[in-house]
């Protein structure tokens, strides 16, 4: 005599990689037991971390020589510190359809400390991997205005490493590279970006 049965149960189709992001898992999420995350996956968690850690070491970098004047993009005796500016021989050689905004900039109290605290600010953010979502705004917004000081472009007619560097900072923060060799997922735990997520 026959019985009554549920409905059988469906099997779901294994997933290529392809069809998941670096692990199927949102950035930062603890292993599951017994899993082993693939060599794609894993090698693209190591060049993300590498690459934030990268590009923040070369904002901080800037900021380091522009204050000391290390005699790299600075000359010795030039630094913030020995009252050199760190925007106004960058900003008066502007000669782009924005020169004129920049050459009134050049200099300025408020241009050298918006643009020092910037690189400091995302310069930390990015080598920390914590927060990215700022850093990568402001690391985009910082590139593109160094890119818009120096039209027109030399060897290029619309793109240069400063572009470049806009979507890498925006990339890097879209992945949540923060959580990989990072502090972004211990970041994202504060009671302070619990609070205000916008941070993380």
């Amino acid at each position: 005599m026959a019985t009554a049965q549920g409905p059988e149960p469906t099997r779901q189709a294994p997933r290529s990689e392809s069809s998941v992001g670096l692990d199927d898992r949102s950035p930062g999420a603890p292993e599951r037991i017994g899993e082993q995350p693939s060599l794609t996956a894993h090698a693209a968690r190591i060049a993300l971390g590498a690459t934030r850690i990268v590009v923040g070491w070369t904002f901080l970098w800037a900021f380091v020589d522009k204050v000391f004047g290390l005699g790299y993009a600075t000359p010795a005796g030039k630094g913030w510190i020995d009252g050199g500016s760190p925007t106004k021989g960058f900003l008066s050689g502007a000669e782009g359809p924005f020169s004129g905004i920049y050459h009134d900039l050049a200099g300025t109290a408020f241009a050298n400390w918006a643009f020092m605290l910037g690189l400091l600010g995302i310069g930390a953010a990015m080598l920390l991997g914590i927060g990215m979502r700022i850093a990568g705004i402001s690391g985009a917004l910082l590139y593109v205005l160094m890119w818009a000081a120096a039209l027109p472009l030399e060897t290029n007619p619309i793109t240069d490493d400063h572009i470049l560097g806009a979507l890498i900072v925006v990339v890097l923060a879209l992945l949540g590279a923060g959580n990989y060799y990072g502090l972004g997922s211990w970041w994202r735990c504060t009671p302070l970006v619990q609070k205000l997520p916008w941070l993380a």
